[in-house]
């Protein structure tokens, strides 16, 4: 796996051109070489592609607004190949879509035509999951809906997510083999009676199963993200969790 970083960790600071230079060249210097476009400021396709390339990291995937890709889908394949990402994200099922069977199909009818032009395209269209599709419908999980039901949809899968919906994040990661290409890596830890995210590998979740599974699964980017540091510096916590996975050094390249 290649490791890389999730910009929505430091989304307050990638809102303008000049904080989201500022941010890839802080992000570079701590060693990553690759990023998730997510949650940025109205910043030009070529432009986020320029000060990337200037800095030498990649771009592999994005999350972009559900109603562009369904809607805008040649506009947003375009704007994927000016990054060159070949991973068009869907950060959650938009609102709108009831959380239950009935929801989710619709979802699934709708997304359909964009996930084909998507593949046609020679990209994927990838779904991050939260905890609610952990929840059962008609005895079902939407998981399950969305894995058997849209085989046009790539899976992000987030190993916190998972967690705190109460799956296990080793075989879900086995079980979308072959759609799993991108995972995100958050840990969960448990402090002062609450549930937390924490930097990879200081929290409770096991890294090392959850990386045999990856290998196995054959996934491809380990992109490490933290959605809430709790008032740390978020630029630390992305550097602390690089830090860290350096010690896993055998599953990754």
């Amino acid at each position: 796996m290649k490791i890389g970083a999730q910009l929505y960790t430091v989304r307050e600071h990638t809102q303008t051109a000049a904080d989201f230079a500022a941010t890839i060249k802080k992000v570079a210097n701590m060693g990553y070489k690759r990023v998730q476009v997510s949650a940025i400021g109205p910043i030009p396709a070529q432009e986020v592609a320029d000060i990337c390339k200037t800095h030498e990291i990649d771009i592999v995937i994005t999350h972009t607004n559900p109603a562009r890709i369904k809607d805008e889908t040649e506009a947003v394949i375009a704007e994927h190949r000016i990054m060159g990402a070949d991973y068009i994200g869907i950060g959650a099922t938009p609102g709108g879509y009831e959380r239950n069977k009935n929801g989710v199909r619709q979802f699934i009818v709708d997304f359909t035509p964009a996930a084909q032009k998507i593949k046609d395209a020679g990209m994927t269209l990838m779904y991050h999951n939260h905890d609610f599709e952990f929840e059962k419908y008609d005895s079902k999980l939407m998981m399950g809906y969305l894995v058997e039901e849209f085989p046009l949809l790539g899976f992000t899968l987030d190993t916190y997510w998972v967690q705190a919906g109460g799956a296990d994040p080793s075989a879900w990661i086995k079980a979308l083999a072959g759609r799993v290409d991108v995972v995100h890596l958050k840990d969960m830890a448990w402090a002062g009676g609450k549930q937390l995210m924490a930097e990879v590998m200081e929290g409770n979740l096991n890294w090392h199963s959850i990386f045999d599974a990856c290998t196995a699964a054959g996934v491809q980017y380990a992109m490490v993200e933290q959605d809430d540091c709790y008032g740390a510096n978020p630029f630390k916590c992305l550097e602390k969790s690089l830090n860290n996975l350096k010690e896993a050094k055998k599953w990754f390249v």
